[in-house]
């Protein structure tokens, strides 16, 4: 639903006040610490933001995607990892369910999802399957009234504290590729589902990525969404655009933030007797990142408005992640540069954002994935129409 620019502008206030108040002046902490404190947590769940895509009717604030690219342009000027708590419930975590799960499925879990009483995860990259997503491993063996899950996923965000885990898993192995994959949900907790060891990562510190263990994992056959069988695959990419849209709001927000930074430093460091914003190199620097942003959130706004009037958006999508991440990188890149030394050093917020940006070219779609999937889409009409 399309907030009226009353209630937008609102909202994006409450944010903007959350961000600058409470985000912020905690990043250093929650990086040293790589702990998100419980109490944030609470006021993020308070204000709604686990619920943002969320139907109303299952307890969110089911923000049309225009909205939702707004209020992630603001959140995103935090450190990524606090966004992450609770990205997955808003995307990935949530939307399969809402796509294409049953009624009763969406009744039981949707509105947990919307309070943040669990958090979501989505399960579906593996040690050997990760931009390759249809060559899914684990297996899922229906024995009675539950399927039995066996393999391992890898690098699953959220994995250490979620309450719910989206599974995808092979249901036919007779069948290659994505055709055979099913999804399931799965509660923590489940006999047989354990976790790896939290892994130390180079950035985004703070949110949790571990390995998800399924030995003989019973599942109730009722948890298969959908409860079709050979659909995990096409929910999979069903989700993709709305996720690839909230993260390049996010790489956008970031951006922003940075090049504010950026910009601040500039003016006050001295070199040469005068502020090093007044030597051209640096403008040059300056000048870059401010027109890269400005193209890049032009591109995702565009592209939020074609989605809610229900245009197919899956090449703009791709080029939306594809451009904004990166962009997001270059302008990190070039805030160490005007820091100089001190940007290669902790005390200052240029290193570890410069650390944080660089996973966004790779999760949700690698940038070369991207890239094939803008050219083979671009093939596809082409040849349509000749």
């Amino acid at each position: 639903m399309a907030l009226d620019p009353e209630t937008r502008q609102q909202l994006l206030a409450t944010l903007r006040r959350f961000v600058d108040e409470r985000l912020l002046p905690l990043e250093h902490q929650v990086a040293e610490e790589d702990k998100i404190p419980v109490t944030l947590i609470a006021e993020m769940k308070e204000l709604g933001l686990f619920g943002l895509s969320i139907p109303e009717e299952y307890g969110g604030l089911g923000l049309a995607m225009s909205d939702e690219v707004e209020a992630i342009l603001v959140l995103g000027r935090a450190a990524p990892a606090f966004r992450s708590i609770f990205g997955t419930n808003v995307g990935i975590g949530s939307q399969g369910i809402f796509i294409d799960g049953t009624e009763e499925q969406k009744q039981k879990y949707l509105p947990k999802l919307a309070s943040g009483e669990i958090i979501g995860s989505f399960a579906l990259t593996e040690a050997d399957v990760g931009s390759d997503a249809a060559s899914v491993k684990t297996s899922a063996r229906r024995d009675g009234e539950n399927y039995i899950l066996n393999g391992t996923k890898r690098f699953i965000t959220n994995a250490p504290y979620a309450g719910l885990f989206t599974v995808m898993a092979r249901t036919n192995p007779e069948i290659k590729g994505g055709g055979g994959v099913s999804a399931f949900l799965v509660e923590a907790g489940s006999e047989g589902l354990s976790l790896g060891k939290p892994e130390k990562k180079m950035g985004q510190q703070g949110a949790h990525v571990c390995d998800v263990i399924f030995d003989n994992c019973a599942v109730p056959v009722e948890n298969l969404i959908g409860c079709v069988e050979g659909q995990g695959f096409k929910t999979a990419m069903k989700v993709l655009d709305r996720g690839r849209l909230s993260i390049s709001a996010a790489c956008c927000g970031l951006a922003e933030r940075i090049c504010d930074d950026a910009l601040a430093y500039a003016i006050e460091r001295e070199q040469f007797g005068k502020p090093i914003c007044e030597f051209q190199l640096v403008q040059a620097m300056l000048a870059d990142s401010r027109a890269e942003i400005l193209a890049a959130t032009a591109l995702v706004r565009e592209t939020a408005r074609k989605k809610d009037e229900g245009l197919n958006v899956a090449t703009e999508a791709s080029c939306c992640k594809m451009f904004a991440s990166e962009m997001v990188n270059r302008v990190a890149d070039r805030n160490v540069q005007i820091h100089g030394g001190n940007g290669y050093i902790r005390e200052y917020s240029a290193e570890q954002l410069y650390r944080d940006s660089r996973l966004y070219r790779i999760y949700e779609g690698t940038t070369q994935i991207q890239q094939i999937v803008i050219a083979r889409n671009m093939i596809r009409k082409a040849r349509l129409q000749a």
